[in-house]
This record gives structure tokens, sequence and C-alpha cells, in this order.
């Protein structure tokens, strides 16, 4: 792959010893067997996963908690390298203690961090993004101007439903709050026709493509990608849980066009994230 292009990663998440430890053992199946998988049942360092950007040519990343890597891993990550590092929160409504905490998270995240974004994987909850607890995070993202990145389409771990993943629910978020930009990770396969119908209805919906190897992207995926999608399609990886490298150089079987592949490798992360270059 040229490296005319300096990529920014749209889905990274620390992977610190600390947070792997306190992890289920069924999210990784048979990860231990497997060498890449024993390295993230030890954790890696940030600094590590720094070297492996400049290794790929990436040139920064929105780096995310999550259920199960807390806030601070984030903060810490982007403390360290600012310059390379974007934050992006994770919070939870559905504590006993109402939403207005974890509101008040989001908020503080954004205030006193420079965080962009607020990530939500809501498989894990088990709540449908249109679930009424979901929606004073999504108005605050809006007073914030701030990003809603979610995970769209099915699950791997087995143990999870795959239902909260549907495109349709991205569709009646984006109707609620237009003013809301929302990022849809992992191509919303197996639904990724519904979710390209989704990204070309509204103007502030784009698709992520994390956790998906371009050589397997759908045809019809790609078809969206050069053409009257080239604004709205984002290249992510999902590190650790994918590496860099064969997701980056495989965007060369694409075919793309010079100025479709700046704007998939990065322009199009800088118009839906707000990012300063």
């Amino acid at each position: 792959m040229s490296d005319d292009v300096r990529a920014i990663d749209a889905w990274v998440q620390p992977w610190p010893a600390e947070a792997v430890a306190a992890m289920p053992r069924r999210n990784f199946g048979l990860a231990d067997r497997m060498e890449h998988g024993r390295r993230l049942l030890a954790g890696i360092p940030v600094k590590e996963m720094i070297a492996e950007m400049d290794t790929a040519g990436i040139d920064r990343a929105l780096c995310s908690a999550g259920p199960l890597i807390p806030n601070r891993f984030v903060e810490e990550a982007v403390a360290e390298y600012p310059e390379r590092l974007v934050g992006v929160a994770s919070v939870d409504p559905w504590s006993p203690d109402g939403v207005m905490p974890a509101v008040r998270e989001l908020r503080r995240l954004v205030r006193e961090c420079g965080f962009k974004a607020l990530k939500l994987e809501p498989f894990i909850n088990d709540k449908a993004p249109t679930e009424a607890q979901w929606y004073p995070l999504y108005a605050e993202c809006v007073e914030l101007d701030i990003t809603l990145q979610v995970q769209v389409g099915g699950t791997g771990p087995a143990t999870y439903t795959s239902e909260t993943g549907r495109p349709g629910h991205i569709d009646r978020v984006a109707i609620d709050f237009p003013e809301l930009r929302i990022v849809a990770g992992h191509i919303g396969w197996p639904w990724t026709e519904e979710m390209i119908a989704v990204a070309a209805k509204h103007p502030n919906v784009w698709i992520d493509t994390s956790a998906h190897l371009p050589k397997y992207f759908p045809p019809s995926f790609v078809h969206f990608l050069r053409t009257f999608g080239r604004r709205k399609c984002i290249w992510a990886s999902d590190w650790p849980i994918l590496e860099f490298g064969p997701p980056l150089t495989g965007v060369d079987i694409l075919d793309l066009t010079p100025d479709v592949r700046r704007m998939f490798l990065r322009d199009n992360a800088v118009e839906a994230f707000r990012l300063e270059v």
C-alpha cells in the first residue's frame, strides 16, 4: 500500500492487562489457541499500539472505552499520546442510579478531557438503541457537538443477541435526532444493504468498517463505497481484535480512485468526528 494518505482509524481500544484480567473468559472463545489470541489474553501496552500505528502508517485513531474497557484507560492513553489518540467515551444509563450519572460522566469527559464521541455497544446491555434510557445521551451528544458511534450488525460472542444491532434502529434514532452525527460500526453485516439504505437516507449517518477485512466486504458495500456512498464510509480496524496491517493493506484490492481512497481512509472520519487537522 502506498503511503500518500495518513489514515485515521475510527475504532481502536486500549488493551491494558488490568482490564483484560477482569473480562469474562467467554468473550475470548478459542483465543488462547492462537498466537494473536494469546497476546490479547495477556494485554497490550499503549506504547505498542502507537508503535504498530507508526509501522502501518496510521496518523491518528479514535480510541474508545466500552463496557469492558473503563473510561480511565482511555483518559490515560489520550493524555500520554494527545497528538495520536482521540478519546471516545462509554457510559451506562442502565445503572440503578438512573440516566443522569451517565450524562454527567459524558459531559465531564468531553469538557475536561476533550473526548470527541460516545461509543455504545447495545448488545452488552441487551437494549436496542431506540430504548428510552439511551435518549438523554443522544440529546447530550447534540448539545456537546460530539458524535455517536454505535455497534451495528451481528455480534461476535455467541452469548449475546444480534437483535440490538439491526440497522433499522439507527434509522429511528436518526429521525428523532436529525442533528446527531452517527457512525455505525462493523458495516452492519449481515444487514449491510439495510445499513447502506439508512446511511444513504440520512445526511448525518456514516458506516465504519471496523472488524471486517476488505477482502470480505460485501459487494454491495464496495459498490456503495466507490459510488454514491463515497462520502459515507469510514475505514476502521477494531484493534487489537484485528491488527492494523491486514485491514489497511487490504484496501488496495478495492480498486478505489485516489479521491475516494482519501475520503475512506481519512477525510470522512475528519468530517464525521469533527476532528482538527
